[in-house]
């Protein structure tokens, strides 16, 4: 019988940090280009881009890929700017689908292009969908993202729903004075579609204003939705989960609060990041990174650049620094680090 041929994705040790965390979730960045300009995540003047050299290129992405497969993780997220712009991404997702040992594809849009995209996009093993929608008014829309398109992404959530992506997270970013009059109405619409509401803190970066008085804490948007739904019903959380999850009794749907600045979850983080110019980030609200492109294009063999992976998860914190201590040294913008 002749040999096996080596395998092309070794089994290596897995991710595990300072603090015992196994990580096996990565979010990797495909662009830094956006067709919106929400509020709350970039200047209206827009950012700087990198030049597309400065970028990783497909064979760069599914490579990495490959190597954080081979080394536990078992769910990649794409993320932007908006991935959906990236004009190679369904040839992307096809080839991350196809990486034996990943078992959970999923990507993060704010759905204006999504559309069109399902059919290849579930074709080629995309399990998750996350539609970043932050009001259900057309005229609130244009303000808080700077540009029409409600009416579009609906439809586009309809569309996923209707080819099985159930239910369809919806992430809405939640401000004082700005969106916050809406809670109850996402709560609502989980009461009749299989949409899993998700209300995110308000975070500073560089570029969006932040401000503390913006900020509606969990505990208070909890309290908001308990006062009109007294019999919600709290849902197991998984160890890792970021989002504590609820239900209205007999709803398709679900709601889940997001804390990030009030109810860290950093015990339990197993998240890596690499930008879409192929940093490193070891959290969200890190200052720094390792540049993974770099040892690519240097011509390291994989082994060296896992081993630069290791190097930058060994400095990874037990977790972020305190709210005011983010909102004063936080220095880029959230488009340019992927969500």
């Amino acid at each position: 019988m002749p040999a096996a041929p080596p395998d092309p994705h070794p089994r290596r040790p897995p991710l595990v940090d300072a603090f015992g965390r196994v990580h096996d979730y990565l979010r990797v960045s495909l662009t830094e280009r956006c067709n919106l300009r929400c509020v709350y995540c970039m200047p209206a003047e827009g950012v700087a881009l990198r030049p597309r050299a400065e970028l990783l290129t497909y064979e760069e992405i599914v490579r990495l890929a490959g190597l954080f497969v081979s080394a536990g993780v078992r769910k990649i997220r794409l993320t932007g700017g908006e991935p959906l712009v990236r004009k190679d991404v369904e040839e992307l997702v096809e080839a991350l689908g196809a990486l034996p040992g990943l078992r959970r594809l999923a990507l993060t849009t704010n759905g204006l292009l999504l559309e069109p995209l399902l059919p290849r996009l579930k074709a080629g093993m995309l399990t998750e969908i996350n539609v970043s929608l932050d009001t259900l008014r057309a005229d609130r829309f244009r303000d808080m993202t700077r540009r029409p398109g409600l009416d579009t992404v609906l439809s586009a959530i309809r569309a996923s729903i209707t080819a099985g992506y159930r239910p369809l997270k919806v992430n809405a970013v939640v401000m004082r004075g700005v969106n916050d009059d809406e809670i109850l109405d996402f709560v609502r619409w989980s009461t009749r579609e299989p949409v899993s509401v998700r209300f995110i803190e308000y975070m500073p970066f560089e570029g969006n204003g932040w401000n503390r008085d913006a900020l509606v804490p969990q505990a208070e948007l909890l309290e908001r939705v308990r006062s009109a739904f007294p019999d919600l019903e709290k849902l197991d959380d998984g160890p890792h989960s970021t989002s504590h999850e609820w239900r209205v009794p007999g709803a398709p749907g679900t709601v889940g609060f997001i804390s990030s600045m009030t109810d860290a979850f950093c015990s339990g983080c197993n998240r890596l990041r690499v930008t879409a110019d192929g940093r490193l980030m070891t959290c969200l609200f890190a200052s720094a990174g390792v540049s993974l492109r770099d040892a690519l294009r240097e011509g390291s063999d994989d082994e060296a650049v896992l081993d630069r992976i290791r190097e930058g998860l060994a400095r990874k914190k037990a977790s972020h620094d305190g709210m005011d201590l983010i909102a004063r040294n936080t220095e880029r913008p959230m488009i340019l680090i992927g969500g």
